[in-house]
């Protein structure tokens, strides 16, 4: 059996915490299927763990899992993710397309599921406002199921971004309770100019700084549209709802 020190085995879950990852410069994924993703994927694979070569208590104490699984790697952050100056991501919208941007997403699975969603749908690139939370957090990771490894993101100023897409004559769309019925609304893939969905924080929405920048507001209706039941959707949910629409149009 391999032989790790303890000293190799708190850098591993040190980066549990932003700190250390932001400090290092490294994430965790766990589990067979993730290693795999990440070996597969371009990102540098650092090191792969495996309890049955460094034992189950080893492997225990590295985990952030509350049941550790038999594989573990320790995964190196792209250079991209963070991005000073929002003229940098020109050449990432200028071909057009569809994009997310995230107005201050807190909850980790929240961020994981939107980024499968962001998968599923061929979505070009996700941005995020700086105070969303970090993509390399260990539940996030684990939320996405690999997508972590194929959908890009970047933390930016949107503010800046948003600018830029107007710039190039895009459409940013967002959900409001005043906005207008999506399924009876003109939706834009990006075909012509960059076109991007503003997903709002999961206690108030879209803030109003990022509304002002709104082209298209749109609303999901409710079923019976007269009768609506809950205050309002989850932020994943309400995401794969709304870019199923957008992505349902191309096939009409």
């Amino acid at each position: 059996m391999a032989s790790i020190s303890n000293n190799e085995i708190k850098k591993v879950k040190s980066l549990s915490q932003k700190k250390f990852r932001d400090e290092l410069g490294l994430f965790v994924v766990e589990g067979e299927k993730m290693v795999e993703e990440a070996l597969n994927s371009d990102m540098t694979v650092e090191k792969v763990y495996r309890a049955a070569e460094i034992g189950s208590d080893a492997m225990s104490r590295m985990s952030a899992l509350s049941s550790p699984s038999p594989a573990l790697a320790v995964v190196r952050k792209p250079s991209d993710i963070y991005v000073d100056d929002a003229s940098d991501l020109d050449r990432v919208i200028s071909s057009g397309g569809l994009f997310l941007a995230l107005d201050s997403i807190r909850d980790p699975g929240n961020l994981g599921t939107i980024l499968r969603i962001a998968d599923w749908f061929g979505i070009e690139a996700v941005f995020a406002a700086r105070d969303t939370v970090d993509i390399f957090n260990p539940k996030v990771v684990q939320a996405t199921m690999g997508a972590v490894f194929r959908v890009k993101m970047h933390y930016v100023d949107l503010h800046e971004l948003s600018r830029m897409f107007l710039d190039k004559g895009g459409r940013i769309f967002g959900t409001f309770l005043d906005g207008e019925n999506m399924y009876g609304k003109q939706l834009d893939n990006g075909e012509q100019a960059p076109a991007m969905i503003v997903i709002g924080n999961e206690s108030v929405g879209i803030s109003d700084a990022m509304g002002t920048l709104v082209t298209d507001r749109l609303y999901i209706p409710p079923y019976p549209s007269d009768q609506p039941g809950s205050e309002s959707l989850n932020a994943a949910i309400a995401t794969a709802i709304t870019v199923a629409e957008f992505r349902r149009r191309l096939y009409r």
